[in-house]
């Protein structure tokens, strides 16, 4: 089971906004995506797991966030990890011990906790070095 709707509302309106300062720390992505209606693009902040040219994500809201939806439409987005802007191809869908293996121990056991058991993993197409905020 994801975390609640509610708790996702919450986190896009206050929490993201402070997570945003922990790009580039660890596992603290940004992911820019291009909205499939507006085409807009927006920013949101996700826990990312690179493992050499592909990377992987717990979705902990489930598959229906917008960031994946538009990730899924446009066929690719670009995610900010450490100090490199990525261009990802589309998204795969993960079985759950697939998914779960592909992410670091501790993340493992919180993901187990949150009852997290959606994963994509996205393929890494190009990486260009970005400065730190």
């Amino acid at each position: 089971m994801a975390l609640p709707l509610a708790i996702g509302r919450f986190n896009k309106r206050v929490t993201n906004k402070v997570m945003v300062h922990l790009v580039g720390h660890g596992s603290f992505a940004e992911i820019e995506h291009v909205g499939r209606r507006s085409g807009r693009t927006f920013r949101n902040p996700v826990n990312a797991f690179r493992d050499g040219d592909r990377v992987t994500f717990a979705l902990t809201y489930g598959p229906r966030v917008d960031w994946l939806r538009n990730t899924r439409a446009a066929g690719g987005c670009r995610l900010r990890l450490g100090r490199e802007l990525l261009t990802l191809g589309p998204p795969v869908d993960l079985p759950e011990d697939v998914g779960r293996s592909r992410v670091p121990a501790l993340a493992r056991v919180v993901l187990g906790l949150a009852s997290v058991h959606e994963f994509v993993e996205m393929p890494v197409l190009a990486s260009e070095p970005v400065s730190p905020r």
